[in-house]
């Protein structure tokens, strides 16, 4: 039986459990991909903002829809479609309120003003069903100043938990707090705002927090891939990320395509994560939000151990929105801990028995909070997103290729958005005439601090070819921060250099 909001054996539609309550074996009948749960079909119920009782129901597909009022309110969030309203077929507005505005209200939201939203409808319309990570350029106004391989650093903000669960004896505490990390970085997923596509050899390094060394680099273009990797004293971090995306029209399905490993140096025990997939509502027409509903697995693959987090889907009047619920397992697959929470507040956890009830005298315990925020932040920025962009988390001698240096990335930081687009244009106009070089001299693009491994591995949504850290940046950083040199450029004046081929300009 599913414990998560999909469909049993029986094809009866199922909430989720009371908090702290799934059933043991965790989100059994959820299916991963969501284009799948948009094929079964559901229940529509439409409302208006004088009369939220049903007044139509009819069949009809969607991930987002709703039940009758006979079933459970936990169910899939609402759609609004507009249809006939705006005229355009295909478009739908979800609201993740649960409806209090008539649907052709809420698609009048949103960022953008009425003529650009016709103008990006009729120009995003050819591009309904495909994969979108790279093949549509965009304008900067949807774009936040921070690249995709920054973003990859942000998982390192509550990097302590993982030195918690080096640290921790207990096998099955240290995957509450290995896992309770690997949740904590959802708040700032939750931003709204394109990050910019890295370019083809741009990195990204990230000193002075936790006492760790973080490298990222853009190790391919087509398909865009980036190789990470991050190290201290407790543990090494290293993952092979290849988004692949569906646009669905006025919203996007983004899946996880990638390997992410973890590495407990204490002990030298190995944990593998699978994060749930990620749909982005409201592109175009209405406030954008984004909701993860689905599996989060960790998995230790030195002793068989295991979390299984169910991220709830957003139900009725936001019902559902945020929540996680699971259980850690032992290699038998009986579970041990519950976990229960909300990933945008916080994170608890309480010993349970054979049949996931919580054991008699414990206590639910809270294993992470939420950091304080700055109010009224443009972007929604953490504090720790903004120390991502500054040069105070950047080590002696940056490498050129960072992303704090692009120029299109400052720009937009600073509020210049004409000096971002032009900027954003020349980068991808220069990247484009070194791949013409590159080819012509029938040279290959080599990343500097990753190698391209043999290995293939499987993930939900295709397979991934994996990059591994190749130890040169070490080799490098020891070198420079041994330097007897004092002298240090200032980090303002380096010009962005990601190309192997020359610092090309556009004819």
């Amino acid at each position: 039986m599913s414990i998560c909001h999909g469909l049993d054996s029986g094809s009866r539609l199922l909430g989720p459990p009371p908090r702290g309550r799934l059933a043991p074996k965790g989100c059994e009948g959820w299916v991963r991909d969501l284009e799948e749960v948009q094929n079964y079909s559901f229940l529509r119920k439409r409302t208006n903002k004088r009369n939220m009782a049903a007044k139509d129901q009819k069949q009809g597909g969607g991930f987002f829809s709703s039940l009758a009022s006979s079933l459970s309110n936990f169910s899939s969030a609402m759609h609004k479609s507009v249809n006939g309203l705006l005229g355009y077929e295909g478009l739908e507005v979800i609201n993740p309120e649960g409806g209090t505005e008539d649907a052709e209200e809420e698609a009048q939201r949103g960022r953008w003003k009425q003529e650009e939203r016709d103008s990006y409808w009729r120009m995003m319309q050819k591009y309904i069903g495909s994969d979108i990570t790279s093949m549509v350029t965009l304008p900067v106004i949807i774009f936040e100043p921070m690249t995709m391989i920054q973003k990859m650093a942000e998982l390192m903000e509550y990097s302590y938990l993982l030195d918690m669960a080096d640290k921790c004896e207990d096998p099955y505490m240290r995957l509450v707090y290995a896992s309770t990390w690997a949740i904590s970085v959802y708040f700032a997923y939750q931003r709204t705002w394109k990050p910019f596509n890295p370019i083809l050899g741009e990195t990204y390094e990230m000193v002075n927090h936790g006492g760790m060394t973080f490298i990222a680099e853009q190790v391919s273009h087509h398909p865009p891939m980036s190789a990470g990797h991050a190290e201290n004293e407790h543990f090494t971090y290293d993952v092979t990320s290849k988004l692949k995306t569906k646009f669905l029209g006025n919203s996007v399905d983004v899946y996880p395509v990638g390997r992410t490993r973890v590495t407990l140096k204490r002990d030298g025990v190995v944990l593998d994560l699978v994060p749930p997939p990620t749909k982005v509502n409201n592109l175009i027409f209405g406030r954008t939000w984004v909701d993860s509903p689905g599996e989060m697995i960790l998995s230790n693959l030195t002793t068989g151990d295991k979390v299984v987090l169910c991220f709830n889907a957003c139900g009725w009047f936001g019902a559902g929105r945020y929540e996680v619920d699971g259980y850690v397992y032992n290699a038998d697959e009986e579970p041990k801990i519950l976990m229960t929470g909300k990933w945008n507040e916080s994170m608890s956890y309480q010993p349970c028995d054979l049949e996931g009830e919580p054991l008699a005298g414990t206590d639910l315990k809270e294993v992470w909070r939420v950091a304080e925020t700055p109010a009224n932040d443009k972007f929604q920025y953490t504090y720790f997103a903004h120390k991502l962009n500054s040069f105070d988390t950047a080590p002696k001698k940056l490498l050129a290729s960072d992303s704090r240096l692009r120029p299109d990335r400052f720009a937009l930081e600073k509020g210049d958005l004409s000096k971002a687009g032009a900027e954003k244009s020349s980068l991808e106009e220069r990247q484009r005439a070194e791949k013409k070089q590159r080819e012509a001299n029938n040279h290959k693009f080599v990343p500097r601090w990753f190698d391209l491994t043999e290995e293939v591995t499987p993930t939900p949504w295709g397979d991934l070819e994996v990059y591994q850290f190749n130890g040169k940046y070490s080799e490098h950083r020891a070198a420079v921060d041994s330097s007897a040199s004092a002298e240090e450029a200032d980090v303002h004046s380096i010009e962005f250099n990601p190309w192997q081929f020359g610092n090309l300009s556009v004819e």
